[in-house]
């Protein structure tokens, strides 16, 4: 009798192909379902990565917190922040301040004029967060116009641009911003019906927004210098699409990625920046609290109420490390040349039974 023959599903029945990613996104990639968008993906990688997660809240927290300031001046410690107070014996005999009570008055301690350290950190939270996310507002819009721009024409205007970019690349950003910081103070700004005064938080905002154009807009002139070569770009040129329909419906959709990568990075160096032109007196200025500003009036006083500089700064710490944690783990989550690795894994498959082949009859 003949022998049946073999059903090649059988052979099938058992293989599978399963992909694992390395690093903190080992778990997100078991349970990623067919047809999700790229950010879709990127959101399940962002959410296994709970050191960023963790990060970002910390964040959040202390952008709650200053928020939070007038209620916390107004209905706990019954103070303002540039109130000058001898209660609560907020000064020692010598005239150093006292240090944290740990009570609703004084909880952090007073500076050198009797005003309470935790109301102005507060207050000075607020003002360097302003700063900064103006600044970085600022700088992602100019950089991503011109850096668009060009990239995109190249020719005469991106030969114009690329030397704006580089000649304020060639200074370093601190010098230029107290440079900036110092003649906007003295005179102001009055550029029609824009009118900025020297003590105006929006000073030290426009500054450090226009040192840090270069950082931003050469990474997105050399992508669109790219892009512009592109199948799809020349699909939108031959249909009749203008520059700047171009720029707007094809080049910017793909920039995206990277705009979005930038946004925690420039917001973290832009309240560093303001931290440091506020402690050179080029920033915000008194008697308005920051960050900068409480660390420069304590730093003379050290080791006699180190308070006055570790409280600004561990805040400050704080702040810029957890901008930079998340905007690492959303890089990474982000980045579509992330490192994948594929193994082979047994999965049992539903295959429906096949009848068995008739024997082959037999003849004499």
């Amino acid at each position: 009798m003949a022998t049946p023959p073999i059903n090649p599903l059988e052979r099938l029945d058992e293989q599978a192909v399963e992909g694992a990613i390395d690093g903190p996104f080992a778990a997100a990639a078991a349970d990623l379902p067919p047809g999700l968008g790229p950010y879709q993906i990127a959101w399940r990688r962002l959410r296994h990565n709970y050191v960023a997660l963790a990060f970002g809240g910390l964040f959040l927290l202390i952008v709650v917190l200053c928020l939070l300031a007038p209620i916390y001046s107004a209905d706990i410690a019954h103070i303002g922040p540039n109130d000058e107070s001898q209660a609560f014996n907020a000064l020692g005999p010598t005239g150093i301040p006292i240090g944290p009570t740990w009570t609703s008055h004084f909880f952090l301690g007073a500076d050198t004029n009797g005003r309470d350290v935790a109301v102005r950190l507060l207050y000075g939270g607020r003002a360097s967060l302003f700063v900064g996310g103006v600044a970085m507002l600022i700088t992602m819009i100019l950089a991503t116009i011109l850096g668009t721009i060009a990239g995109y024409t190249r020719g005469l205007v991106d030969g114009l641009l690329s030397r704006f970019f580089e000649l304020l690349w060639a200074y370093p950003a601190l010098l230029l911003g107290i440079a900036l910081g110092v003649s906007l103070q003295l005179g102001g700004l009055n550029v029609g019906v824009f009118t900025l005064h020297g003590n105006s938080l929006m000073v030290p905002a426009l500054v450090i927004g226009v040192v840090y154009i270069p950082y931003v807009a050469k990474p997105i002139r050399a992508q669109v210098l790219t892009l512009r070569e592109r199948e799809f770009v020349d699909a939108a040129r031959q249909q009749g699409l203008g520059p700047v329909r171009i720029m707007v419906s094809e080049i910017l959709p793909n920039l995206s990625s990277t705009i979005i990568v930038f946004i925690p990075l420039i917001l973290a160096n832009a309240i560093l920046l303001e931290a440091g032109l506020s402690y050179l007196g080029a920033g915000v200025q008194p008697p308005n609290p920051s960050w900068g500003t409480l660390i420069s009036d304590g730093v003379h006083l050290i080791p006699a109420a180190i308070h006055l500089t570790i409280v600004p700064g561990v805040m400050l710490v704080l702040c810029v490390l957890g901008i930079n944690v998340f905007g690492d783990g959303l890089r990474d989550a982000l980045d579509p040349r992330a490192q994948v690795k594929v193994r082979f894994a047994k999965v049992r498959r539903s295959v429906a039974p096949q009848a068995p082949a008739p024997a082959a009859e037999e003849y004499r």
